[in-house]
């Protein structure tokens, strides 16, 4: 079985996998600020283009009840077509999982509405597999906090790794140094890391920001 979790999350290691994030799916959340998680959920799709790691998109039943992806993620990538299903795991759909297997990577980024069900479902059946999982909690979210947190507590308990979106750009940048990247992250950073991201506008204008 794979396992390589001593391993940092790089471009060329893993994939991003962004599950259900449509309108009806959020509409249905409360475990987060629904603003908030799509804005978290772009920044995770806008991390994976800025580096090249595949992304893949998926919606569930769009055209009959849970409406197109979300606009600001499809944005980020206009000409994807999301891979529609019908099968609340991912997992158990042909095209989803020859999407994965295409890429090559067994670290799998994932996050998902709802966290219970269109997340821990796919998480487990993955890990079972023998991928990584990574979960991005903060750009997943549930129809209540008990069942996001509970959802999170029985993926840990099968292997899964608590990530953020943050800790996902960061972890593929890694280094202030590496300028060819650096431009594109903090176009990143700036709308979408809260005050983090205010603070580095501020240092820039401040302070003339990276030379």
């Amino acid at each position: 079985m794979f396992n390589d979790k001593q391993d940092l999350l790089t471009p060329e290691n893993s994939v991003v996998i962004l599950i259900d994030h449509q309108p009806q799916m959020i509409f249905g959340v409360q475990s987060h600020d629904r603003q908030s998680l799509i804005n978290n959920a772009t920044g995770l799709a806008k991390a994976a283009k800025v580096f090249n790691a595949p992304c893949i998109l998926t919606t569930v039943a769009a055209e009959t009840f849970s409406g197109p992806l979300h606009p600001q993620i499809q944005a980020v990538f206009p000409d994807q077509k999301p891979i529609d299903r019908t099968n609340m795991n991912s997992w158990e759909d042909s095209n989803f999982l020859d999407a994965v297997k295409k890429t090559g990577r067994k670290k799998l980024v994932m996050a998902a509405l709802w966290t219970e069900v269109c997340l821990a479902f796919p998480v487990v059946a993955a890990i079972k597999d023998g991928y990584e999982v990574y979960i991005v909690t903060d750009a997943s979210g549930a129809i209540s906090v008990e069942g996001h947190n509970m959802a999170i507590q029985r993926m840990i308990q099968v292997g899964a790794i608590p990530v953020t979106w943050t800790a996902v750009l960061l972890e593929y940048q890694r280094d202030w140094a590496r300028t060819e990247s650096y431009q594109d992250v903090m176009g990143i950073v700036g709308p979408h890391a809260g005050a983090y991201g205010a603070g580095t506008f501020y240092a820039q204008t401040m302070f003339g920001g990276h030379e």
